[in-house]
């Protein structure tokens, strides 16, 4: 258990040497985890292949880590806040769960197609593709639970597949949609730069953030509680699926007591969320099982090269008409694309590369951060694991 964990923990620094030194990595703003886990992977690769040597890495730390930073995402997210984005954050919400149900029927179709298991098509469906890496660890062991063999390493390789595709794609398209559809107001007055904040930014004392940790060890434990209750009412969800929701149910009634509200800082929340997705990404990518990836290799290259096609066209005729066909709303479209395929941050990459070029665009800065941090993984896993119980 704890070799694995320092597996992980070098994956890290590893990404973070790679990063610093490669400009590729910092352009498409591939997370550290994913660049120096996908080298440990490849060494393993490696080891396998020449000297048939195979590493096997226990997943305790790696389970408790995706749980807790899961928690720490129920906790973040506030239902209040979508009050702040107005119209076209509901267009958004909504364009974002018909994409999701989209990639899980085209991949899922596919799939059969290629005469495969609807669950490699699952692998390669929204899991990957809106959820990143992170939904992809997480929903690996229930794939696999259920038969579908190198079911992590699918999923990872397509979701960095898709964090790279999601950055190539995002820019270049706002582009060509501002060339060929000019919006009316790209030419308008530069509107004032106002600076919008989300949740509080100061750092919380010891104490607070203490509080934050025992938040979190009591959804994750009410959260195990409720994921029995689902199993044995035959409910197939990810091991952290409970937790989470018992999470957004604390935050969102912790509102209501005075007493509570004021210690759940949000940048506490963002804080631990940042280091438990840290480590349980590098143990997960470091563990990657890629000669599983062998004969999967066709029909999954032919399945993401479909998803990508399907992201470019739902981005142009349906997301940027919807948005209201204006300069705001191909900012916006560059940020679907964003963590469509791959994450927020590449989301917010694609936007900055946009404005850069044109003009500052205020409210797509605030609209995808609270979809990508609050109610992109909420939507994406509640319906995964309706399709999942309907397949």
């Amino acid at each position: 258990m704890f070799q694995s964990a320092g597996a992980g923990v070098l994956a890290l620094l590893l990404g973070r040497w790679l990063t610093r030194r490669i400009p590729f990595l910092q352009r498409y703003c591939i997370p550290l985890p994913v660049s120096g886990g996908l080298a440990v992977s490849l060494a393993c690769l490696c080891l396998y292949g020449i000297w048939d040597i195979e590493c096997v890495f226990d997943g305790t730390v790696k389970d408790f880590c995706m749980t807790a930073f899961f928690t720490a995402a129920g906790f973040l997210c506030d239902m209040k806040m979508i009050r702040s984005g107005g119209r076209p954050l509901l267009v958004m919400l909504l364009l974002v769960a018909l994409l999701i149900i989209a990639q899980n029927g085209i991949a899922v179709g596919l799939a059969c197609a290629l005469g495969r298991d609807p669950l490699f098509g699952m692998a390669v469906g929204s899991i990957p593709m809106c959820g990143g890496h992170g939904t992809s660890a997480g929903f690996a062991p229930l794939l696999g639970q259920h038969g579908l063999a190198g079911a992590s390493s699918l999923t990872m390789a397509a979701a960095t597949f898709g964090l790279i595709a999601g950055s190539l794609l995002g820019g270049p398209l706002a582009d060509a949609i501002i060339r060929h559809r000019k919006p009316a107001d790209l030419e308008a007055a530069e509107e004032k730069h106002n600076t919008a904040t989300v949740g509080d930014s100061a750092p919380g004392n010891d104490g607070t953030l203490l509080y934050t940790l025992i938040m979190l060890m009591v959804a994750m434990a009410l959260g195990s509680a409720l994921n029995t209750l689902l199993s044995r009412a035959g409910i197939s969800c990810p091991a952290y699926f409970g937790s989470m929701i018992v999470a957004i149910v604390l935050r969102n009634t912790a509102a209501l007591i005075p007493s509570m509200a004021p210690d759940i800082r949000e940048s506490n929340l963002r804080r631990v969320a940042e280091i438990f997705l840290g480590l349980f990404l590098g143990m997960a990518m470091a563990s990657l099982r890629l000669w599983e990836l062998k004969s999967m290799a066709l029909p999954l290259t032919v399945i993401l090269l479909v998803q990508v096609s399907f992201m470019a066209l739902y981005a142009w005729f349906v997301a940027y008409p919807l948005l209201g066909k204006d300069y705001e709303g191909v900012v916006l479209v560059s940020g679907l694309c964003g963590f469509g395929l791959g994450a927020t941050p590449n989301a917010m990459a694609n936007m900055e590369a946009v404005c850069t070029k044109y003009r500052p665009a205020v409210r797509p800065f605030l609209i995808i951060p609270l979809i990508g941090g609050m109610f992109l993984d909420i939507l994406n896993i509640g319906i995964i694991t309706l399709t999942l119980n309907i397949i």
